[in-house]
C-alpha cells in the first residue's frame, strides 16, 4: 500500500510539472503573437512598402492553404486497386451494417434481390454455416424465415447479392454448406414486405371480396397453379373433405363441398404454408359470399358512357333475363352448347369464388352485358357476352381490357379466351388489348391467348373516375 501511495503522489507532481510548462509555453506563444502583430502594424502603417508587404503575405497564405488542401486530396483518396473476383481470397464481404446504421453503402443498382430456400439438419450451426457461406459470397440477408419438419428445417432466405453473382454460384455454396433440396428464385420489392404484414394484407382483401381468395393464394405462393374442383355426386350431402397436403399438392375444402388445388411442382409446401392457406380459406368460408360495391362508368367510342359494377350471385334473375334478349347465335358464340343449357352455367359464373364478374348496367337497372373472369390453373380464361342491341359500340371490348386490368392485378400474367373460328368480334376484341396473341384451332373451336407479362404496365382500362355505389 505504501509503496501505491508514493506511485501516486509521484504521478500527481509529474502532472503537476507538465501542466506549469504547457501554460508557461502558451504565454509566451502569446507575447510572441502579440509582438509579431504590433510590428507588422507599424510597418504597415509607417512603412513605404506597408500595401505591398500586406498583399504579398495574404498570397502567400493563399497559396500555402491551396497546397495544402491539393496535398491532402492526393494522399487520402488514391486510387482504387482491381476489384477482386467474389469469394477469391481478401475480398471482403459485404455487410449490411452500414446500411442499418444510416451509413453510405454500395449503389443499389449494384445488387440484385434473390429468394432462396434450402433444407438443412435440425442441429446446432447448421443456419450458421449457410450465413457464412452467403457472407463469403458477399450476399446480404434481409430476411429469414424457418419451417420446421419432421426431419430437418427448411430456411428461407430474401438475400442482396452483388449483380453478376450466378444462380449456380448461390445454389452450390449452400449445398457446400450443408443445405439440400436448395431452390432459388428472381425475387422483387414486393417481397421486401415482412410476411406477417403481407399476410394481414391479403386477408384484409379476402374479407372485403370473395373473388379475392384464388389471388390472395397466388401472391401468398408465388409461381402456382389453382384449380377450384367442384363438388362431386357423392359429396354433395356428407360433409366437405378435409384439407390435405401431399409435397407440391395442397387440397383446401370449399364450405359447398368442392375443393381448392393448389399446386407447385417445383417448391413442396411446408406446413407453415399450408397452416396460412387453412386460414385464408377458413376466413373465407365463414364471411359467406360478398361482393364489393362500386360503380365505374365505361365511355363508349361512339358516344355516351354505361355504369359497370361487380356482378353477384344476387344478379341471377337479371342475368337470366339478359339471355331472353340475346338472339340464339349470340348466346351460341358465349357458351359453346345448347342455348337451352346457358341459364344453368349462372350460379358457377356468379359465384365470386371462382372469379370475378363485371355487369354493365343502365339507369333502370336493365343489365346490358355480362364479362367473365375466371381463374383457370396458373392463368385466367375471360369471356363476354353483349346484349344484341348493344353490340359494335366498344362496350365488349371497354369490359374486356377491365378484365384483363384485374388479371394484372391478381399476379396472372397470361389470359384466354375460347370461342367458335367465326367470332370474329371476340378476336378483334383480344387485338385491341395490344398484347402479344397466340392462336389454337381445333374442330372449329378457336382459343386466343394474351400474354400480359410482355406488356411494360398493367392493361389500361377506359373507365371513368369510381361512382359510390
Amino acid at each position: 500500500m505504501e509503496h501505491l501511495s508514493r506511485d501516486h503522489h509521484r504521478n500527481r507532481t509529474h502532472a503537476r510539472s507538465r501542466r506549469w510548462r504547457r501554460e508557461a509555453v502558451e504565454l509566451s506563444a502569446l507575447f510572441l503573437a502579440v509582438a509579431t502583430a504590433d510590428l507588422v502594424a507599424d510597418v504597415v502603417v509607417h512603412g513605404h512598402d506597408g500595401p505591398v508587404l500586406l498583399a504579398v503575405s495574404a498570397a502567400a497564405l493563399l497559396g500555402a492553404a491551396l497546397f495544402h488542401g491539393w496535398w491532402t486530396h492526393r494522399h487520402t483518396h488514391a486510387p482504387p486497386g482491381p476489384d477482386p473476383t467474389p469469394g477469391e481470397a481478401g475480398e471482403a464481404p459485404v455487410s449490411g451494417a452500414a446500411d442499418a446504421a444510416g451509413g453510405a453503402g454500395p449503389a443499389a443498382d449494384s445488387f440484385s434481390l434473390w429468394r432462396i430456400r434450402t433444407t438443412v439438419a435440425d442441429s446446432p450451426g447448421s443456419l450458421a454455416s449457410l450465413c457464412g457461406a452467403l457472407a463469403r459470397l458477399g450476399v446480404n440477408i434481409i430476411s429469414l424465415q424457418t419451417h420446421p419438419l419432421a426431419a430437418g428445417t427448411v430456411d428461407e432466405f430474401l438475400v442482396r447479392a452483388p449483380v453478376g453473382l450466378p444462380r449456380a454460384r448461390l445454389a452450390g455454396a449452400l449445398a457446400a454448406a450443408g443445405g439440400r433440396d436448395t431452390w432459388v428464385d428472381r425475387a422483387d420489392a414486393h417481397d421486401l414486405v415482412d410476411v406477417p404484414t403481407r399476410i394481414l394484407g391479403l386477408a384484409a382483401r379476402t374479407a372485403l371480396d370473395a373473388a379475392e381468395l384464388p389471388v390472395a393464394l397466388r401472391q401468398l405462393f408465388g409461381s402456382c397453379t389453382l384449380r377450384s374442383l367442384p363438388a362431386g355426386p357423392a359429396r354433395t350431402e356428407g360433409p366437405p373433405p378435409p384439407h390435405a397436403l401431399d409435397g407440391g399438392v395442397m387440397r383446401l375444402r370449399e364450405p359447398s363441398g368442392g375443393v381448392i388445388e393448389v399446386s407447385r411442382p417445383h417448391l413442396p409446401f411446408t406446413p407453415t404454408e399450408f397452416a396460412r392457406a387453412r386460414a385464408l380459406v377458413e376466413l373465407d368460408a365463414v364471411l359467406g359470399p360478398r361482393v364489393p360495391a362500386g360503380r365505374e362508368s365505361v365511355i363508349l367510342p361512339a358516344g355516351g358512357e354505361v355504369a359497370v359494377r361487380r356482378a353477384g350471385p344476387d344478379d341471377r334473375r337479371a342475368a337470366v333475363e339478359l339471355h331472353g334478349r340475346c338472339s340464339t347465335a349470340t348466346l351460341r358464340r358465349r357458351y359453346h352448347g345448347p342455348v337451352g343449357d346457358a341459364d344453368r352455367y349462372l350460379a358457377h359464373l356468379l359465384e365470386p369464388r371462382h372469379g370475378q364478374t363485371l355487369a354493365a348496367e343502365l339507369p333502370d337497372g336493365r343489365i346490358v352485358a355480362l364479362a367473365h373472369l375466371m381463374w383457370d390453373g396458373d392463368g385466367a380464361e375471360v369471356a363476354v357476352l353483349v346484349e344484341d342491341a348493344w353490340q359494335r359500340r366498344g362496350l365488349g371490348t371497354g369490359l374486356l381490357r377491365r378484365l384483363a386490368a384485374l388479371a394484372g392485378e391478381a399476379g396472372v400474367t397470361s389470359v384466354h379466351a375460347v370461342t367458335q373460328s367465326s367470332n370474329t368480334a371476340m378476336v378483334a376484341a383480344m387485338r385491341r388489348l395490344e398484347v402479344p396473341l397466340d392462336y389454337e384451332a381445333e374442330d372449329g373451336t378457336l382459343v386466343v391467348t394474351a400474354h400480359l407479362e410482355r406488356t411494360a404496365e398493367p392493361v389500361p382500362a377506359p373507365w371513368g373516375p369510381p361512382q359510390a355505389g
